[in-house]
């Protein structure tokens, strides 16, 4: 990290590089330990823990924090400047490394699940028992938890039949809950804190976008502003009595973060917690609860073989079609082989037969190699609906598509024979396959499919796209 390298550039030019560490991705308890910090400091600024929105605090540094340390006694560093002084950040081994600097925004934990979960959903609750009390409280939560549950299907948007009440709380959850939260609890109370809520949707929707423009921050700045001035209802009526709350104060940082590293989106923790549910969580579930650690080690060290044996096998072309196309291909390679005459290599030589047999193995190894192939998978909602026709007839009959039997058969072609390249207009009616048996009507569907990304390159990113009606 100190002696420069020559690197190649992408507009085909040499430079003098020298690397350095990049934002570190992290929540809040892993960032106050990365930093050295008391709990209930801010980690960027010097801001102390009972103000923490001062607007005249200082941002923290690592040149400023040495100083502290080697002129200011332990407990001097740990009451006035929130400074751990046994502790020495890692990043004091590095060259031109601030830990300090490098703390990334976290919309996860600070955002979604901090600020909305933690902070206001928690609030409202506490608010309405002490205006109303338990009793009349509960029966205004029920009704909120109604009016959340009565919302309509639609792609992309999230039902809740149980309302507020999950087992536990996720991301996932946490984002879907904020789509339908503030109608669900307009009515119930003060327009004040309606209006922190659409202050606060507002912030959060705007940092979650994947481009940033210097009016977006502008737009940023001003939503920050009016929540800030409109939580002060809940301190007013005593639902809390302060607002220095870390997880809420990061957001006043938020702009400068957004000017040092681009798009918050991509520096959440989410990316990092997907990999956890996947190398953790999922392989935890799958064990008898005793001793799980070796019991997951060895489930992570099967699936990495599977995935392993899946690449070898597509790259084999050992996963292309279905069982039915590669049945029917073999057949009719059968029929071809069958059908060609014996005779015909009767009259060639030795050196043209063996000509002639290289020719058929090159052109066997042969394969399309334009592009990559398109990976899609459909998964449709839970629950079908209900009272609608179960037959193709009636079905074409109600929604006045005389012609649906048949393009249901030559959907059931494309299918079938993948490999057919015939017009379906072109096949005869009787080659067509029939189906008579029951069918189901889904309100939406979500497509899963690999597609080439245009931030990416060529590389494949997969994509997920809600569907209209299905059947």
């Amino acid at each position: 990290m100190a002696k420069p390298e020559v690197m190649l550039f992408g507009d085909g030019h040499y430079r003098h590089v020298i690397y350095g560490l990049g934002p570190y991705i992290a929540d809040y308890e892993e960032q106050a330990l990365l930093t050295c910090i008391v709990h209930n400091w801010c980690p960027r600024c010097l801001a102390y823990r009972n103000n923490l929105d001062d607007d005249d605090a200082l941002h923290r540094c690592r040149d400023h924090a040495e100083m502290l340390i080697a002129e200011f006694a332990l407990d001097a560093l740990w009451n006035k400047y929130g400074i751990v002084g046994e502790l020495v950040p890692f990043t004091n081994d590095f060259i031109r490394a601030d830990i300090y600097e490098l703390i990334a925004p976290d919309i996860l934990h600070q955002i979604i699940k901090g600020a909305f979960k933690d902070h206001l959903v928690e609030w409202v609750e506490k608010y309405l028992r002490l205006t109303h009390g338990d009793s009349r409280a509960n029966k205004i939560l029920d009704d909120i938890d109604r009016w959340i549950a009565a919302v309509a299907p639609f792609p992309g948007l999230r039902r809740f039949p149980q309302g507020r009440h999950f087992k536990q709380w996720t991301g996932d959850d946490s984002k879907a809950l904020m789509k339908v939260y503030l109608p669900a609890i307009e009515g119930h109370v003060p327009s004040e804190i309606v209006r922190t809520f659409r202050a606060f949707l507002e912030f959060c929707y705007l940092v979650r976008r994947d481009v940033l423009t210097e009016k977006d921050l502008d737009d940023l700045d001003e939503a920050l502003s009016r929540f800030y001035r409109y939580r002060e209802v809940f301190k007013t009526m005593g639902v809390v009595t302060t607002f220095s709350l870390p997880r809420q104060h990061s957001m006043k940082h938020y702009k400068q973060l957004i000017q040092l590293f681009g798009a918050p989106n991509g520096l959440c923790s989410s990316i990092t917690e997907s990999k956890h549910v996947k190398a953790v969580k999922k392989p935890y579930r799958r064990t008898n609860k005793y001793r799980a650690l070796g019991q997951m080690l060895l489930i992570n060290q099967r699936l990495d073989k599977l995935a392993a044996s899946r690449v070898d096998f597509e790259s084999r072309g050992m996963l292309r079609g279905t069982c039915l196309s590669t049945v029917l291909d073999r057949l009719a390679a059968d029929k071809v082989t069958c059908a060609q005459p014996t005779e015909a290599s009767s009259w060639l030589g030795d050196e043209d037969r063996s000509t002639s047999a290289s020719i058929d193995e090159s052109q066997g190894d042969c394969e399309d190699v334009s592009g990559p192939r398109v990976e899609a998978h459909v998964s449709l909602s839970r629950t079908r609906q209900w009272n609608r026709p179960t037959a193709i007839v009636a079905l074409a009959d109600e929604l006045r598509i005389p012609n649906l039997p048949d393009l249901v058969r030559a959907f059931l072609i494309g299918q079938l024979y993948p490999e057919d390249t015939r017009d379906p207009t072109e096949i005869p009616y009787l080659e067509y396959p029939r189906y008579e048996g029951r069918i189901s009507i889904h309100n939406s569907a979500i497509s899963m499919f690999y597609a080439p990304s245009d931030t990416l390159g060529t590389s494949l990113r997969m994509f997920t796209r809600p569907l209209g009606g299905v059947s």
